[in-house]
């Protein structure tokens, strides 16, 4: 099996218009932002995005949602999926580490952590002799194993500050008893960012590939995943359409260590408002340039036809 060729370096561009890309559970679930006031998505809501398109594409995933499961898949923890799909005992780790890889994309593309506890070491009775064969006995040790991935993303950041809308919301259901009695109004908030574009940017080491038999393949997967972001992945937070994919710009090097180091392909995209604009509330009011990095030229997706200046 031959495992990632060649570096890959990524970035996604998206839109967000009047829904919660990534509540923050420490702040009563609004949207998360930086000191600075702009807007986030955790580096865990961009993975979780990604599995969720890579499972419905057809590929086993390890890490999944509880209202996102494969067909036929009735493990109710992560402990009780890898107990009963993988054969190899963790004392193998050689052995274990490599099933786990080939069974499941989303651990050999981002990497987990596979940790038993020890056997409890037997004690001696106080007060009798303890016999050579009868010494402590077991291991308190434990077994982990950490599996690194290959493919690292960043959190996305908005290019300005959001803008939060709260808004109050209220319900009316039957109370206890036989249903007749209509309970009082139940007060509760949703948030939503008015606008904002984000981008996340992310780089596939082969040196990792190659512990984890991470192969070009898998690296497909994952650049089809990223176009398709938010198919399928509405809810009351994030309406149909409120998010959506600006441009995909995928840097695929010729050499195994990478033409340039990631930072200088990162910096070679840059997304800004345009001279003159304050408030922007489209992304027609951003310029979007990406500058010409020799030797090393980017796939673009753009399905919208938006305005990318080469410099």
């Amino acid at each position: 099996m031959e495992t990632l060729k060649n570096k890959i370096d990524f970035a996604v561009v998206f839109s967000v218009k009047g829904a919660n890309p990534n509540g923050d559970p420490l702040n009563g679930n609004r949207p998360r932002t930086n000191y600075d006031g702009l807007g986030e998505l955790s580096d865990v809501c961009l993975k979780r995005k990604i599995r969720n398109r890579l499972m419905e594409a057809g590929n086993q995933i390890f890490v999944q949602s509880d209202d996102n499961r494969m067909d036929g898949d009735e493990y109710k923890s992560l402990r009780s999926r890898v107990e009963g799909e993988i054969k190899s005992k963790p004392e193998d780790q050689k052995a274990y580490r490599e099933e786990v890889c080939k069974k499941w994309i989303d651990v050999r593309s981002f990497g987990q952590v596979f940790a038993y506890k020890g056997k409890k070491k037997e004690k001696p009775k106080k007060g009798k002799e303890v016999k050579e064969d009868q010494e402590e006995k077991g291991d308190d040790s434990g077994v982990s194993i950490g599996i690194r991935g290959p493919v690292s993303i960043h959190s996305a950041f908005s290019i300005t500050p959001v803008s939060v809308s709260s808004i109050q919301i209220t319900k009316s259901v039957s109370g206890e008893g036989d249903g007749t009695k209509k309970a009082s109004d139940t007060m509760g908030m949703k948030h939503r960012v008015d606008h904002g574009v984000y981008v996340s940017y992310g780089a596939m080491n082969p040196q990792l590939a190659s512990k984890t038999w991470f192969e070009d393949k898998d690296a497909e997967a994952i650049h089809d995943s990223l176009k398709k972001l938010f198919n399928n992945d509405s809810s009351s937070a994030r309406p149909e359409g409120s998010m959506e994919v600006i441009a995909v710009i995928w840097w695929h090097h010729n050499v195994k260590h990478g033409q340039y180091s990631s930072a200088v392909v990162h910096r070679s995209l840059s997304v800004d408002p345009k001279d003159g604009i304050t408030d922007p509330k489209k992304i027609e009011d951003y310029s979007i340039k990406l500058k010409s990095l020799q030797g090393l030229e980017p796939e673009i997706f753009n399905p919208n036809n938006v305005a990318i200046e080469r410099i």
